[in-house]
């Protein structure tokens, strides 16, 4: 289930990163992060529609169903886990302005940017981090 809300938001966010590489990832979300993960789980009548993956205090994923956007859900989650955590870090595309954008809204602030991300491939990555 949660693998499926990864894919719709990805397929959308990510859309720059081709079918094939989403498929890809799709198989690593599923069999090795979020198993890694501690996951907190976003429903609306029983059917996930979001969630937020940590690692420590490091956001290795955070995910909405589009259609689910837009209602406060991912800001929902980050304050979940910025309250267990007291702080939080992560990596976004700079191609995905929505998410950048999104992630400064919530008071996150760039400390790194690279020009490929963590696989070497040609997608400039923002580190950024928030603290309570």
């Amino acid at each position: 289930m949660l693998t499926a809300v990864w894919l719709d938001a990805s397929r959308n966010a990510h859309a720059f990163l081709g079918e094939e590489k989403l498929t890809e990832q799709s198989r690593l979300v599923s069999d090795m992060y979020l198993p890694q993960a501690e996951t907190w789980v976003a429903c609306h009548d029983g059917k996930p529609v979001g969630f937020l993956g940590l690692i420590d205090t490091y956001i290795g994923g955070l995910f909405v169903s589009p259609d689910a956007q837009g209602r406060g859900i991912g800001q929902a989650l980050i304050a979940h886990g910025l309250k267990l955590k007291g702080r939080l870090t992560l990596d976004a595309y700079a191609k995905n302005l929505r998410t950048v954008a999104f992630n400064q809204k919530q008071g996150f602030v760039e400390t790194d940017r690279r020009p490929t991300d963590k696989d070497g491939l040609p997608f400039e990555e923002i580190s950024m981090s928030l603290s309570l």
